[in-house]
């Protein structure tokens, strides 16, 4: 078994990759206008990083109760903040007006082309580094922008989304073979990274066409793996956790072949993870 260490991107998981492909789709001419996005931090410091290396202004749209060390991060970065309630204002509407306003184009965190090709680069890149395409890969999953990138890229591979127990809208859509949203009343989850409503028309086609198949993980799997992580030298945020705790859980069948665990990303709130590593769940 393999890990793929996206905690260790720039930024501090793999949205760099899809933010940077997008933003750099923007011709220099019209780049002064700035983008718009919403997320609950990983995309928002992947697009702010990448408009600050191409020059560009950046609004983000973020839930007000999102990791501090995210809303900070990203506010580092250069890019303007605008906060929300989850509970009862819509991030899509709120980063709409914006872009409307200011003539900045939209860049979604995952239903976007340009975007799921940017994180697909991940999957040439294990490619590249195990010499050939692994039996199968497991990766955490929200709106599933990478796990499809990870698909297009690996298609001789079996991809498993992983994602937090009550919100494993894609795995179950998987199965249902239509998107089935996330129950209104489903309880909430440290993973918050992975916490999508419902995914995207695009990453789901992409993933059901691919043959990929859903796991969950609770929270304290995913709390355990955090652990297991750290004694590897890795630092993963709840999110980036799910994929390899499910794994450790036993849910993966990978008795053949290889074993490509995505660790998607490391921004995790210090206090919080000193609690995890103290094994206080």
């Amino acid at each position: 078994m393999w890990i793929k260490a996206e905690s260790l991107q720039r930024g501090g998981a793999f949205k760099m990759r899809g933010a940077y492909n997008r933003l750099a789709q923007i011709p220099a001419t019209e780049r002064h206008r700035g983008v718009v996005a919403f997320s609950s931090g990983n995309h928002a410091q992947g697009v702010a990083r990448a408009a600050a290396l191409l020059g560009m202004p950046a609004t983000i749209v973020m839930p007000a109760d999102a990791p501090k060390v995210k809303l900070n991060a990203t506010a580092a970065l250069g890019a303007e903040i605008v906060t929300y309630d989850r509970h009862n204002e819509s991030r899509e509407a709120i980063a709409a007006r914006i872009a409307t306003e200011r003539g900045a184009p939209l860049v979604p965190s995952f239903d976007d082309v340009d975007v799921v090709e940017g994180q697909g680069t991940a999957g040439l890149e294990i490619a590249e580094q195990l010499g050939r395409a692994p039996t199968r890969i497991v990766t955490p999953c929200g709106g599933g922008g990478l796990a499809a990138g990870l698909a297009l890229a690996l298609p001789e591979s079996q991809v498993f989304v992983a994602e937090p127990q009550y919100w494993d809208d894609m795995g179950r859509s998987l199965v249902a073979g239509e998107i089935l949203e996330v129950p209104a009343d489903a309880p909430y989850s440290a993973c918050d990274a992975l916490l999508t409503r419902r995914v995207a028309d695009m990453t789901f086609g992409t993933l059901h066409a691919a043959g990929a198949k859903g796991v969950w993980a609770s929270e304290v799997e995913v709390r355990a793996a955090m652990r297991f992580a750290f004694k590897l030298g890795l630092v993963v945020e709840p999110g980036g956790a799910a994929a390899l705790a499910a794994w450790l859980a036993g849910k993966i069948d990978d008795k053949e072949g290889t074993t490509v665990i995505v660790c998607s990303g490391g921004n995790v709130d210090p206090d919080a993870f000193a609690d995890v590593l103290k094994g206080q769940d």
